[in-house]
């Protein structure tokens, strides 16, 4: 049997007197593809980046296989000294990497490869990110948070990539789908250590809850023994001397188990301030549309939202889903048609940027205003330590600044605010945006019992499809489709996902990552086209079909269960073959371009 091509064990780190990890473990074999779950601030991103060699731990052995290549995904990516978006993801190319690959993966991701890197948002930073370690095709891909800011096009397509890899994944990630997707192996981290058990995480949970039952009834036999023990010490002592010193030593060992004993975190405590109910009509748009400038975002929409209505908004970004959210709220008036809102409505917003945070409060601030120590929620008063308990915060933690937070934090400060407001409808804009997947648990939860309507914009299909009763679907040119249904029945209704915007045009290469093309004549040149070059605009798009079926063929191929373990060889023929299709394509679509452009410069 093969080596591991990375082993991590015995990892013990600490952070300001508090254990973060505790005999850690991970073992990536080839072909691996392991899921990393957790809770937030369990410790998952610091395993990763101790795998990665960006952290030292207090104590740890960390065994990499001669001639392993690596690369790793960071949640922030950092940009700065680069002068274009093509330049920071050509930058960790080796002699034999294909600098082709770079500019087709951002091309892929909807970025041209000229963009000043600092000026990209959150997302378009991810995406370059992305494209940086997916380059150099690597033996081990190392992601955290791969999924974060992306919108749901990119999400499937980075998922059929991630599928063709040869590879080996460790993913963490809070999207139970794309986790379900691709992964064959689950690393638990949890109370410092880490379990491993060879299941993807769709048969996770159900493992883990079984899990955490034998600890609770193992629990309650130690508490009962504890019991009779103390029972016995205070009515049943004998003049047997001996014999009482060892069983006041075993109640002593009794107890020192149960306190040593580290029970899991316990769950968020999530309820919702409910106003008096809306009328039974919350929303009516008849025939509305809206522009900017020359873009239509919004054409000929109508809907009717009834009260106890969860209506999910999906669509790539940029589609116009917050323009539409605004219209259907009353925040944005239309351009033509009418919206008819009724006038009990009591609105609750959480935006995703988390906007309304200002980095300088203090949690207790944040949830309870200035100099104050209790918070409303819904017609009691609830003490500021109290409620913050509820959402995993410990009593430390009142005075820390939000700035200093995590974005898991963040995520449930945020969550903990627009929840005590009173409400009868709750506007969601990306919720799911680094929550842990308990709490997106007892969310879901909370939003079926809520009584009043709820209006999500997720690019998450597992919790859209077990939040939305409807779905409204952005069609392209200000057209949008309502489908009755989570993201799996409007995908059944539709035929297909949610449409990609248009990828952007490739960058011009610079001198260093140019490779020869037949492409462009040279300067010196003739002023037409040549007969080879107009020989390949011709048949260059016939070609670039033949290659994108071949590459879907493949795909499915990979994606078909236990290929790896039945036939590894047959396995690593298909993801060469892919990534040799892959290559040829970007070329193809690459020398079209050029040649496009050349004639269309030349008018021929």
């Amino acid at each position: 049997m093969a080596a591991p091509l990375l082993q991590l064990s015995d990892v013990w780190l600490t952070f300001g007197g508090t254990p973060l990890l505790e005999g850690a473990e991970l073992t990536v074999a080839e072909g691996a593809r392991i899921g990393v779950v957790g809770r937030n601030g369990s410790g998952k991103s610091t395993l990763l980046k101790i795998a990665a060699g960006l952290l030292e731990a207090d104590r740890a052995t960390r065994i990499v296989r001669q001639g392993t290549a690596l690369r790793y995904l960071q949640q922030e990516p950092d940009l700065s000294g680069f002068s274009t978006v093509l330049d920071y993801a050509t930058a960790d190319l080796g002699e034999h990497d294909d600098p082709h690959r770079a500019a087709y993966l951002l091309q892929q991701l909807g970025l041209s490869g000229a963009e000043d890197p600092a000026a990209l948002s959150g997302g378009e930073a991810r995406r370059a990110a992305l494209a940086r370690v997916l380059a150099p095709v690597p033996d081990i891909l190392l992601l955290d948070e791969p999924t974060n800011h992306l919108d749901l096009p990119a999400i499937e397509w980075l998922e059929a990539e991630l599928r063709g890899t040869r590879a080996a994944l460790v993913l963490i990630s809070h999207d139970r789908r794309f986790l379900a997707n691709l992964t064959r192996t689950t690393v638990w981290v949890d109370r410092g250590g880490t379990r491993t058990v060879d299941k993807g995480f769709l048969d996770f949970e159900d493992w883990r809850d079984a899990v955490l039952d034998a600890e609770e009834q193992e629990r309650h036999k130690l508490d009962r023994r504890i019991a009779r023990e103390e029972d016995w010490v205070h009515y049943g002592v004998s003049a047997r001397r001996k014999r009482n010193v060892k069983r006041m030593a075993r109640l002593g060992g009794l107890r020192r188990q149960r306190a040593e004993g580290k029970r899991a975190v316990g769950a968020v405590n999530l309820t919702i301030a409910e106003a008096e109910a809306s009328a039974k009509l919350v929303c009516e748009a008849v025939d509305v549309s809206k522009a900017f400038g020359s873009t239509l975002v919004v054409k000929d929409f109508s809907l009717r939202v009834a009260r106890g209505d969860r209506i999910g908004l999906v669509g790539s970004n940029g589609a116009g889903k917050t323009t539409l959210v605004n219209l259907l709220t009353g925040m944005l008036a239309p351009d033509a048609g009418q919206i008819r809102l009724a006038d009990t409505i009591q609105m609750v917003t959480l935006d995703q940027r988390r906007e309304a945070l200002n980095p300088d409060w203090t949690l207790q601030e944040a949830l309870a205003g200035e100099r104050a120590d209790y918070v409303q929620v819904d017609e009691a008063k609830r003490h500021v330590v109290g409620y913050m308990k509820d959402f995993l915060f410990t009593p430390a933690q009142a005075r820390t600044p939000v700035g200093r937070l995590s974005g898991g934090e963040r995520g449930r400060l945020m969550l903990a605010r627009a929840l005590a407001k009173p409400s009868n409808l709750l506007v969601l804009d990306e919720p799911t945006n680094d929550l842990d997947l308990e709490t997106l648990d007892l969310l879901q939860e909370i939003l079926g019992d809520y009584a009043g309507t709820v209006l999500v914009v997720s690019h998450d299909r597992d919790f859209l499809d077990r939040v939305a009763t409807t779905v409204i679907c952005a069609e392209g040119d200000g057209r949008w489709g309502v489908y009755a249904g989570g993201y799996s029945d409007m995908v059944a209704q539709r035929g297909a996902g949610v449409r990609a915007k248009p990828a952007a045009r490739p960058a011009a290469r610079t001198q260093e990552t140019a490779v020869p093309t037949l492409a462009v004549a040279a300067a010196s040149g003739p002023r037409k086209l040549s007969f080879k070059q107009r020989h390949l605009l011709a048949t260059l798009p016939r070609h670039m079909d033949e290659l994108q079926a071949e590459i879907a063929a493949l795909q499915a191929k990979l994606a078909t269960p236990d290929l790896f373990a039945k036939d590894a060889a047959a396995f690593t023929a298909a993801a060469a073959a892919l990534e040799r299709a892959q290559a040829d394509l970007a070329q193809a679509e690459h020398d079209w371009l050029e040649l496009e452009l050349l004639r269309a410069e030349l008018g021929a």
